[in-house]
């Protein structure tokens, strides 16, 4: 991934981070690692964690920002998740996952949040 493209990703979860503040939402880690990949936000909603994958294009020419997530990526999310919860010890009655789609098209950023995405 080029530099260029880091950048305009780092920028898009920000964006997501704000929307998710706004709405209300708790962000408690932000681009979670670990050896089976990366979570970009994970947030309270009242009593529901939220698995946050944000996806920001500049163009719809590789396609929506949601149709990037794909059913693969989905199951690796799914894991990911688990690890996390199993890691820090959380517990959550409700687990939801969510896609925000950023696009950069011109113009102020569009956010749409998609809860239970998947």
């Amino acid at each position: 991934m080029s530099r260029h493209n880091q950048l305009v990703g780092a920028y898009g979860e920000r964006c997501a981070l704000r929307h998710l503040i706004t709405a209300g939402l708790r962000p408690v880690a932000r681009n979670w690692r670990c050896p089976h990949g990366e979570i970009d936000i994970i947030a309270w909603d009242g009593p529901v964690l939220a698995i946050c994958e944000v996806k920001t294009r500049r163009t719809d020419t590789f396609g929506t920002p949601t149709a990037a997530v794909t059913g693969t990526k989905a199951r690796r999310l799914r894991l990911l998740a688990a690890r996390w919860l199993a890691e820090t010890g959380t517990r959550a009655d409700e687990v939801r996952f969510d896609v925000l789609a950023i696009r950069l098209t011109g113009g102020p950023p569009r956010v749409e949040h998609l809860k239970g995405a998947f």
